[in-house]
């Protein structure tokens, strides 16, 4: 049984959770694998790019996709960028050295000149997924959405339970006037109609990521309320809670140290799911158009595109299947955590090693003590 992770130590407890995830094979190797995607998409400017990573001219190594160069670095005669996809510009450097492309030519927002029919086209060769209907390739729009869609979640998910996890914990703890009032607070503030008000500020504002971001933050946290103000609210009659307020120790520290650890049990429990549903938030907004800015790479721009290209029924497809297999894993992921954090399966497996102590018998023959006889 792993005894680190990350170089830490694990206690007997973490222990037995680690080897339940890993014994809830679907939901173990669902993290791996959406961690490689995710992984991959961080880098997605090195995937996909409509600059080549070095450039080779006259005698010269260039990296346009870090710095910029002006055309007239390679011999043309505008001050501007680059534009390495130009034909003309292509010829003057493939003329005096060479170019080292990403695996996909096209960036989430390049318009591709050279398509055989009008956009959106087909999947070929060059456009393994197609183009959509502004002529961009479909590859990389779905790479590039699929990372602000994970980081939209996550961060969404987690300044979240900061929110609930912090309000939970007060009204479970000190309960009272201040539980009540809390829990009428929340109960008005929950009634409000949140697509509504995002449809509102979309008409006066141009929505972008941290904008909405702010939005959803005003009423995801409430979801985490509840679960930590019902742990809170079991564990603090407990008798070694009654024990740290008997020896003088601070409310702050009983919340942090010893109560909230048994809240986050729960919490950690109901993250994943949490997650999975704050990344088809950002879809939906997309979908609708009241989320990111136009152009702006996008799954839920993707399923809209099929739905006005029905001839093309590659965009809604694809679409479909990558929010799809996103959300699976992310659920197969919750399931995996869930089985960590049950008590019910913590304790049920035997207890590592390092924890069992050694009662073999003896087979040395032991000598009677004097008088025995």
């Amino acid at each position: 049984m792993t005894e680190r992770l990350f170089g830490r130590k694990l206690t007997p407890i973490n222990q037995r959770r680690l080897a339940n995830f890993r014994a809830n094979k679907r939901g173990y190797w669902s993290f791996w694998i959406f961690l490689v995607l995710f992984g991959l998409s961080l880098f997605a400017e090195l995937i996909a790019n409509d600059q080549p990573f070095l450039v080779s001219y006259d005698g010269g190594l260039y990296s346009p996709i870090l710095f910029f160069y002006p055309e007239t670095e390679f011999g043309g005669v505008l001050p501007t960028e680059a534009d390495y996809t130009d034909p003309a510009v292509a010829a003057r450097i493939e003329e005096k050295g060479w170019m080292l492309w990403p695996l996909i030519r096209y960036d989430q927002v390049t318009v591709a000149w050279d398509l055989p029919d009008a956009a959106p086209t087909a999947p070929d060769a060059q456009h393994w997924l197609g183009t959509d209907d502004q002529a961009r390739d479909v590859v990389a729009r779905v790479i590039y959405g699929f990372r602000i869609s994970v980081l939209f979640g996550f961060t969404l998910t987690v300044i979240s339970a900061v929110i609930g996890i912090a309000a939970g914990a007060i009204q479970g703890y000190y309960g009272g006037w201040i539980d009540l009032i809390f829990q009428r607070f929340i109960e008005i503030w929950s009634s409000m109609p949140q697509l509504y008000i995002l449809i509102i500020l979309a008409s006066v504002i141009e929505p972008n990521f941290w904008w909405l971001l702010g939005v959803l933050l005003l009423f995801s946290w409430i979801g985490f309320v509840g679960v930590v103000r019902a742990e809170f609210l079991k564990t603090r009659n407990f008798d070694y809670v009654r024990a740290a307020r008997a020896l003088g120790v601070s409310n702050q520290v009983i919340i942090f140290r010893h109560v909230l650890p048994n809240a986050m049990v729960a919490t950690m429990t109901f993250m994943p799911f949490t997650l999975a549903g704050s990344v088809t938030i950002l879809t939906s907004l997309d979908f609708l158009g009241i989320g990111l800015p136009p152009g702006s790479a996008s799954l839920g721009d993707l399923l809209a595109q099929g739905k006005a290209n029905l001839q093309a029924p590659w965009l809604g497809l694809t679409g479909f299947f990558v929010i799809g297999t996103m959300l699976t894993l992310l659920i197969f992921i919750g399931e995996a955590v869930r089985d960590a954090f049950d008590p019910r399966k913590l304790f049920a497996a035997p207890p590592p090693a390092e924890a069992t102590p050694d009662v073999r018998p003896s087979t040395t023959p032991q000598r009677a003590p004097q008088g025995a006889e």
